[in-house]
């Protein structure tokens, strides 16, 4: 039923609780799974450690915190699908609007689902311009689930 299935990730609780039930649906249906990261300053600075909220105030992380964040991030997401008994076919880490690029991916890959967590760490902008998972969820041309 799903052959490709695009996960975005950002190491928020909701993320990790999507990408497991994506590693569930790949067992089921022996699915590829990838993994997107769309970095914000915000995701960053959780990736680096920093106290919650002042690194990202204070500071935009430098180019040099972001590759490492990232590579911190896709780790994370790595192990994740590792503890499930699956590996990730492809990561993709590109800067922009995550719903866009997460989109934009799974066209690129032809995915048959893009599964994303509601609330995670855009909780902010998601109230000012609308959650990534809504944005996924009316521009995607394949499937989509919403994980709460």
């Amino acid at each position: 039923m799903f052959s490709k299935i695009v996960v975005g990730f950002d190491g928020s609780q909701m993320s990790d609780r999507a990408l497991r039930l994506a590693c569930d649906l790949a067992q089921k249906y022996e699915s590829e799974l990838h993994l997107v990261h769309t970095p914000q300053p915000r995701t960053v600075a959780f990736a680096m450690g920093a106290v919650a909220g002042y690194h990202t105030v204070t500071t935009m992380p430098s180019a040099a915190e972001i590759k490492e964040g990232n590579a911190k991030m896709l780790a994370a997401g790595k192990a994740i699908a590792t503890e499930h008994g699956q590996t990730i076919a492809q990561t993709h880490v590109k800067s922009g609007e995550p719903g866009d690029v997460i989109v934009q991916y799974a066209d690129k890959v032809g995915a048959d689902l893009i599964v994303s967590g509601r609330h995670g760490h855009g909780v902010f902008s998601a109230m000012v311009q609308g959650s990534t998972s809504l944005r996924i969820n009316h521009i995607a041309k394949c499937a989509t689930l919403s994980v709460i």
